[in-house]
């Protein structure tokens, strides 16, 4: 995986680059990393004065293999300011197919994501707590996505160390 300060700096400028941005965000400073837990980074920042905590990881695997993409994230979020804990969203490295949604699998778990440009959403926010309750108890998660030329892309994570990095986010973000 990349480094923690790479990796910090990089979801800084994707997510400056996507939906998720706003103007506010645009002014918020490069996020400070806070610790590693194996496959996931947590990180913190200022969002015009709301703090916010997240963490970030990349797939293990991005099929098929050789396709032209920016990189790819996960992430979950909080910002407690907003009332928000354990936002999950997904950067593809691609602008999705209109119309389309993501489908994230979890063990016997399946999860539908609402897509918008390079970014993907839990589609129903009720099912976030089960989506998180299934990354804490599961090893691998698979996200599939079709790209707006027709590319199906399939991204496999690993989740060893979810819950940790989970656990330092609320902690640093009440």
């Amino acid at each position: 995986m990349t480094n923690v300060r790479t990796l910090g700096l990089a979801v800084a400028l994707l997510l400056g680059a996507t939906t998720l941005a706003s103007a506010q965000q645009q002014q918020a400073k490069a996020p400070t990393p806070l610790q590693t837990f194996e496959s996931w980074a947590t990180y913190t920042y200022n969002n015009a004065g709301a703090k916010v905590c997240y963490t970030a990881t990349q797939p293990t695997d991005k099929q098929p293999a050789g396709v032209n993409r920016d990189p790819v994230f996960m992430f979950i979020t909080n910002r407690p300011k907003e009332g928000v804990k354990h936002e999950v969203s997904v950067i593809t490295g691609y602008p999705y197919k209109e119309g389309t949604k993501a489908t994230v699998k979890i063990g016997d778990a399946t999860f539908s994501m609402y897509t918008k440009d390079q970014g993907a959403w839990v589609d129903n926010a009720a099912e976030e707590t089960r989506f998180i309750n299934a990354m804490k108890g599961g090893s691998v998660m698979v996200i599939t996505g079709t790209s707006r030329r027709g590319t199906v892309t399939t991204d496999t994570y690993s989740l060893k160390g979810i819950s940790a990095a989970l656990k330092r986010i609320d902690g640093e973000c009440q």
